[in-house]
């Protein structure tokens, strides 16, 4: 049995399913999805953006189609893990656009990025900027040869 957060009901997770699908929607046209007046969506949506449910409302590019053909997935392990290499990583990380995801691990990889990159040049300058950055005991870069499923909807 999966876990729910007691201050989400069953309207606010009809509400956050609709809003996920496409954010652009009116509130008219949601309020009808899921039962409910405009106003009660309008404080609901208010409500969850106040709490932190809702992250923020964005747009969703197709790289390829701005030029980003390429994603890697670097592997990486350090051999430091102190609070001083973490800051200059964390730094490292929120300054190079071409990162769009960054992960700590368990198991024997501590972190994972994911990099898209106009082509494999651009992912190797990339590489020696990051490698200059910070000192990184072991990297490992795979390329992506084909998107298989890009789900951001989360299950409500």
């Amino acid at each position: 049995m999966s876990q729910r957060t007691p201050d989400i009901d069953e309207d606010d997770r009809k509400i956050l399913r609709e809003v996920q699908k496409d954010t652009t929607r009116s509130l008219e046209r949601i309020a009808t999805k899921v039962g409910l007046s405009k106003t009660t969506v309008w404080n609901r949506i208010q409500r969850m953006t106040q709490a932190g449910t809702i992250l923020r409302q964005a747009a969703i590019l197709d790289p390829r189609k701005i030029g980003l053909r390429e994603t890697f997935f670097v592997s990486i392990k350090t051999s430091s893990h102190d609070g001083e290499w973490l800051e200059a990583f964390r730094a490292a990380i929120d300054e190079m656009p071409e990162i769009t995801e960054a992960h700590r691990l368990a198991g024997t990889t501590d972190y994972l990025l994911k990099v898209q990159v106009e082509s494999t040049e651009a992912f190797d300058a990339f590489y020696k900027a990051l490698v200059a950055r910070v000192a990184i005991y072991d990297v490992s870069s795979s390329l992506s040869m084909e998107e298989m499923k890009r789900a951001l909807e989360l299950k409500v």
